[in-house]
Formats: C-alpha cells, structure tokens, sequence
C-alpha cells in the first residue's frame, strides 16, 4: 500500500467508544489496539480516496473507454495474443 498519509506525523489522543467484550477480547488477546485502529483506518482512508478519485474521474474514464471502444488502442497492431 502506498503512503496515504505522514507515517511519522505525531500520535494523538482519542476517545473512542468500543463493543466492551469485544475489547476485553483484544486485551486479552494482548492486540495492540493504537496498531490495529491505524491499520484499519489506512485501508478505510485508502479505500474512500479511491472511490472519490473514481467520481471525480468518471467523466474522463467514460469518455476514454469510448475513445478506446472505437478507435482500439495504439498498440494493438504490436500484440500478440
């Protein structure tokens, strides 16, 4: 996965409210929570950076995928499959 966001940015603090058997679970499981709430945020952030891009893009794919539609691609003459 790419850098999304400044991996060496200060931690900080945050209330959060969390299923209590499901943290008490993790406790004892010995997970760190902090590692695991940041890991699960980068996919999330990751994952809606990408459907916004996709959006605000949707215009410029379509009209692309027409263009490639009618016209082929440039290589298409150089493949061999």
């Amino acid at each position: 996965m790419h850098n999304i966001y400044n991996h060496s940015a200060p931690k900080k603090p945050t209330n959060l409210s969390v299923n209590s058997d499901l943290l008490a679970k993790a406790r004892g499981l010995k997970i760190n929570l902090s590692a695991t709430l940041e890991s699960a945020l980068e996919v999330q952030v990751c994952l809606s950076e990408r459907e916004k891009w996709l959006k605000e893009n949707k215009k410029a794919i379509t009209s692309l995928n027409n263009l490639v539609e009618k016209n082929g691609l440039f290589s298409d003459s150089y493949r061999e499959f």
